[in-house]
């Protein structure tokens, strides 16, 4: 018969901890794994304190930028980017009195200065340290690929005027719905985008895909920028101490594989959440750039393929609107447009790092490229939580053996008859 509510207590339900229950409100755990890793490194900052003094130096902060602080060849190469954006902007502007195929060459020529000029500095200077050679490079990069997209986005503008189209979408390959704040803004058209002020706006935004009406909020957050500021500004400083790396043979590259790589998965952590969250944030509140979808939820990746597509969003999304697709329109095949994926950016890995250390030994190049086997043996014979967890070992244990190569081989390379910088080591 009918039993009363009040003589009932039980239903059919699973446990939130299990994956059937549908529960994805984990803020709380979060929020104790936050609190337990400030309490952690306080206990270790009070025991170095104590123990050590204060040990961190503003001058070699300062030393890892500078060699010279009267001479700043990093920073005078960042600062000549005016000079390309002015001239590709020029060129944009000209584009309709000189035909395809001299505007291709010119820009062919202006693609090439930028990634070329830089690497020639840096190799050329010793003056320039590792870090400031790698910010500087790290910039031309960024700005090569912005201004790759800016060439494409506006062919395609130019292409669609030859056949008469009346509008442009805001977004060429990908769409978006129309939001309240994007409808009240003045819809610009091609070529009224061809502006010095249009060009910097996209530079600075923290995207790779030029859009000629990009996505705007109606204001600045003045509580949420202050909190990305104070999270930037809350990246703590880590100081290790190494033995002599010419004491380490290769029979215990093993042990010292395993004690690097905790310590570099955790800064890789946080150099994450630091660029791809706060920073980017932070930079998007000031010029109220919409699209916060820097990243997704590569944590929860159980495919190489699934983590390289959603760790960096910026990234993707350019490779994928102007080289993945434009591959497969010309006829290549998926697997060929991948592979080609990879190689591209195993190029500006070993581009990024090798320049920047005065020093070609591909192991940036190759640990990329061994991806597309890594991707294809996970993606077959590993599911679920067993992907997941060779996602995560490979990031925990593939990144420290490419950084513990380098740094045996820049110490063999640079630092071996130093003694100063033996003893620091």
């Amino acid at each position: 018969g009918h039993i009363p509510p009040h003589l009932s207590c039980h239903k059919l339900q699973e446990s939130m901890l299990s994956s059937a229950s549908g529960f994805k409100n984990y803020r709380g755990i979060l929020n104790w794994c936050v609190v337990m890793l400030v309490l952690s490194n306080a206990r270790l900052f009070l025991e170095n304190l104590l123990r050590y003094g204060i040990l961190v130096d503003p001058i070699q902060v300062v030393s890892l930028f500078l060699k010279d602080p009267y001479s700043w060849p990093a920073a005078c190469l960042v600062i000549g980017i005016k000079c390309e954006l002015l001239c590709y902007n020029v060129v944009c502007i000209v584009r309709g009195s000189i035909s395809e195929k001299v505007g291709l060459l010119i820009y062919i020529f202006n693609l090439t200065v930028i990634l070329c000029f830089p690497m020639v500095v840096v190799l050329k200077l010793p003056s320039i340290t590792p870090v400031g050679g790698a910010f500087a490079l790290g910039v031309y990069t960024i700005l090569f690929l912005k201004l790759y997209s800016y060439k494409d986005v506006n062919r395609w503008c130019r292409e669609r005027t030859q056949v008469k189209a009346r509008s442009l979408s805001r977004s060429l390959s990908c769409p978006s719905s129309p939001s309240v704040s994007s409808r009240m803004q003045s819809h610009v058209s091609y070529p009224g985008n061809l502006s010095l002020r249009d060009m910097y706006y996209f530079v600075f935004a923290p995207t790779l895909c030029y859009e000629l009406n990009f996505p705007r909020s109606e204001s600045i957050r003045m509580g949420f920028l202050l909190r990305r500021l104070f999270e930037m500004w809350m990246v703590p400083i880590i100081r290790s101490s190494m033995k002599p790396l010419q004491e380490m043979d290769y029979s215990r590259m093993t042990e010292r594989l395993l004690r690097l790589a905790v310590p570099n998965h955790l800064i890789w952590l946080i150099f994450f959440y630091c660029f791809f969250h706060s920073s980017m944030n932070f930079v998007a509140e000031l010029l109220r750039f919409g699209d916060r979808e820097f990243y997704r939820d590569w944590w929860n990746s159980e495919t190489i393929t699934y983590f390289w597509q959603n760790w960096n969003i910026p990234v993707h999304k350019w490779c994928l609107r102007h080289f993945y697709k434009p591959l497969l329109r010309i006829g290549a095949g998926k697997l060929l447009s991948q592979s080609a994926v990879f190689f591209a950016s195993a190029f500006f890995h070993e581009y990024l790092v090798s320049v920047p250390l005065r020093m070609f030994r591909l192991w940036a190049f190759m640990g990329m490229m061994a991806q597309l086997p890594l991707a294809w043996f996970v993606a077959r014979f590993l599911r679920g939580n067993y992907g997941n967890a060779a996602v995560w070992l490979s990031l925990i244990i593939g990144q420290p053996i490419a950084v513990l190569m380098y740094v045996h081989d820049y110490y063999v390379t640079h630092c071996q008859d130093d003694p100063t910088i033996s003893e620091a080591l």
